[in-house]
């Protein structure tokens, strides 16, 4: 994963970054060619497996509209020059790449109005032999109102929009926080509105994040203009075979008691792991206790580790319980990407 740029206080950065997701660690980077200015509320997408494309944000003087596409592999920035008319400069959008396009929704101009303009970018894939520029599109259907701060996410084939904040209106001195949940039908190119049928939806927020996961969506945190969120919500299909509520169990504010909850795991871990508990067990058991901690797995399976004081043999036992597992035995399916991200580092490390 990478990110680039944000703000500190009150400076601008533009420093680069990669998390190694197996090891669980950051790096900072050196990157070459066109380097894009220090910049916060700038928007970026992948493009396949080897490049990134950035656009817009927001520099501290000025909205900004220029595109860079970075090269994962050699670390190196080129600025895009664009023909033919452009997007104003905007900050808080957001940028998803369909296929071979850049569509970048929303955002808050520079005048400072918040926009709800749709445009697409082509000429980012070097196959195409395309000549880069933007166009314009207008969509059928309910089309979102004009935000910045939103989300948008990728569902097949569908994006999903949730949240993000708008202009109040003129009898209002004050922005207005969304909570609804709009589709982009990449079929019938056209918006639409999408009903939940669950009691209550999340709150209305701006700035969280949401991520796709299969078919199902993950929202976390956000900010609707006095409080700041750190509430995590699912929202799932209909027919989905497992979920049956679209917010997952609610964590205690990790700063407020952080400390509290990993006394009270160690308590709960201390309590089952006793010494007439065997290896294979122990994990067997994690497992059971897994949807009490699933949002802390890394944290979960060290303290393990740690109280059986043997690494390699738990690693043993963890790579054999999966090895005779079947996908009806694992609870939380859907989280599988994960469990086997985490047994391929266990292999690769003790193997």
């Amino acid at each position: 994963m990478f990110i680039f740029g944000g703000r500190s206080g009150g400076k601008r950065l533009g420093d680069f970054w990669v998390l190694d997701t197996d090891i669980c660690q950051w790096s900072e980077l050196t990157s070459f060619g066109d380097l894009p200015t220090p910049r916060d509320f700038s928007a970026a997408a992948a493009i396949g497996n080897q490049k990134i494309v950035l656009c817009g944000g927001w520099d501290g003087k000025k909205w900004l509209s220029d595109v860079y596409v970075m090269d994962t592999m050699s670390l190196e920035w080129m600025e895009l020059s664009v023909s033919g008319s452009l997007p104003p400069p905007r900050c808080g959008h957001t940028a998803t790449m369909v296929e071979k396009r850049l569509l970048v929704f929303g955002g808050r101009g520079g005048g400072g109005p918040i926009m709800g303009d749709l445009w697409a970018l082509k000429g980012l894939i070097d196959e195409q032999r395309e000549t880069p520029g933007w166009t314009q599109l207008k969509l059928p259907g309910q089309a979102p109102s004009a935000r910045c701060g939103h989300t948008v996410t990728s569902g097949g084939h569908y994006l999903l929009l949730f949240g993000g904040h708008g202009t109040g209106g003129w009898l209002s001195r004050y922005d207005v926080y969304y909570n609804d949940t709009i589709i982009l039908d990449r079929v019938t190119a056209q918006w639409k509105r999408l009903p939940i049928s669950n009691d209550e939806p999340p709150p209305p927020r701006a700035y969280h994040t949401m991520t796709s996961i299969g078919a199902r969506h993950l929202l976390i945190g956000g900010f609707d203009g006095k409080t700041t969120f750190g509430d995590h919500w699912w929202l799932v299909p209909e027919d989905d075979p497992i979920a049956k509520r679209s917010s997952v169990p609610q964590l205690r504010n990790p700063p407020e008691t952080k400390e509290s909850e990993r006394e009270l795991d160690t308590v709960i871990w201390s309590s089952c792991l006793s010494s007439s508990v065997i290896l294979a067990n122990a994990v067997n058991l994690a497992f059971q206790l897994f949807p009490l901690v699933y949002f802390r797995m890394c944290d979960c399976v060290i303290l393990v580790l740690k109280m059986l004081l043997n690494e390699k043999m738990a690693a043993e036992a963890l790579r054999q319980h999966w090895k005779e597992s079947t996908p009806e035995t694992l609870q939380l399916k859907e989280l599988g990407s994960l469990l086997r991200d985490y047994q391929r580092l266990v292999t690769r490390k003790y193997t």
